[in-house]
């Protein structure tokens, strides 16, 4: 069995797969890690975690020695870790380095990672990390136009992430239309609380929206994407805030959230859009013209492009949003079948579609389980 964990700050996230079918036997979360009445720390989350898997009654594991890997979620690895990798004291090291460039992610991480080698010393455990899907962009592509020192002294540069999600979707794209990974240009749409758009040529990364941090790139539920640094610097000015402020403003309080005044979930967004709300239109407006504008930049980095997919929870279950984004795909030959734009049926474009365009649902963890099954099985030999 591979156990896959996904530790954040407050909640863990696991999934328990058969190591050879990959097939799921069990999934859950511990959440409200360290407050009152719940797991006070990390390491009794995951005691928390082995001790339901091996519940005599409920449990999906007769004991813990059936747990032959373990696949954590790790958000970055830098440019140090270009593939997943077999967890080591180095390795949580470098992790660490890591964590001043993902400060809210990295060191909740490393507290599952930590707690996982306490409870199961002898199993191998591996890091899948966010970014190591991006390790093939072009140098022109990930490089920003600051003095370049910036970039080797700091390690400024775009980065990107929610990587496991889009390379597991880009395989099952090429699957859904019987051809090889290789032979295709894909452009996938991974749009949810937190939104990116990334293209991937030949099975290779080649851009993506998300830079330095997740902030970067589509409007989002409370990110508020691209945006002019000037007018971060106007505002703190005027405003009179600090750094911290406006962080806070641009990751938890922009977005869908801060244009709509409602909510940071498109469902509620939706529902005042078709109400009439003014605001709710707006934001959804802009939602779409984010995403219109990175799919054309993509086709054309691409110089064309062979599959549009939509992944995600608004990707995956909000048609309106499917809709509205193909309506100005044409350019690229693209036809949408609106009987099955209603479903999540895997191709949703008319069999003569110039750009095929999917729906496929995401599965990271089984991403992770598969990535630490192959690692584990190429260590041994």
């Amino acid at each position: 069995m591979i156990l896959v964990i996904n530790s954040g700050s407050s909640s863990i996230k696991y999934k328990v797969f058969k190591k050879k079918r990959e097939t799921l036997l069990a999934r859950g979360t511990v959440d409200r890690i360290g407050l009152k009445g719940y797991p006070p720390d990390h390491s009794a989350a995951i005691r928390l975690i082995l001790k339901r898997l091996t519940d005599k009654n409920r449990g999906a594991l007769k004991d813990l020695s059936q747990i032959r890997a373990v696949g954590h979620r790790v958000v970055h690895g830098g440019e140090r870790f270009k593939e997943s990798v077999k967890i080591t004291a180095g390795v949580i090291r470098e992790i660490e380095r890591f964590s001043r460039l993902a400060p809210l992610h990295n060191p909740p991480n490393l507290l599952g990672i930590k707690a996982c080698r306490r409870f199961l010393p002898k199993v191998p455990q591996a890091a899948v990390f966010d970014t190591a899907f991006y390790q093939t962009l072009p140098e022109a592509h990930y490089i920003y136009a600051i003095p370049y020192g910036l970039y080797k002294r700091y390690g400024i540069r775009r980065y990107g992430f929610h990587g496991t999600s889009h390379k597991y979707v880009a395989i099952k794209t090429a699957e859904a239309l019987n051809k090889r990974i290789a032979d295709l240009k894909i452009i996938t749409c991974h749009l949810g609380n937190g939104c990116s758009v990334t293209a991937t040529a030949n099975g290779k990364a080649v851009d993506t929206s998300m830079g330095f941090t997740p902030l970067e790139g589509l409007v989002m539920g409370t990110r508020c994407g691209d945006i002019d640094p000037a007018a971060v610097f106007y505002l703190m000015e005027k405003r009179g805030v600090g750094l911290k402020a406006a962080g806070e403003l641009l990751n938890k309080r922009s977005g869908l959230l801060g244009i709509s005044g409602i909510s940071s979930d498109m469902r509620d967004i939706y529902k005042a859009v078709k109400k009439g709300d003014r605001r709710a239109r707006l934001s959804f407006d802009i939602f779409i013209h984010r995403i219109h504008k990175y799919i054309g930049a993509f086709a054309a980095i691409m110089n064309g492009a062979g599959a549009i997919t939509f992944t995600g929870g608004i990707g995956e279950n909000h048609p309106p949003t499917r809709k509205r984004v193909c309506e100005n795909l044409g350019f690229l030959g693209v036809k949408i079948d609106n009987k099955k734009n209603s479903s999540n049926a895997a191709v949703i474009s008319k069999p003569d579609s110039g750009v095929k365009v999917l729906v496929i649902p995401t599965d990271e963890e089984l991403m992770i389980a598969k990535e630490t099954k192959e690692l584990i099985v190429q260590l041994r030999h």
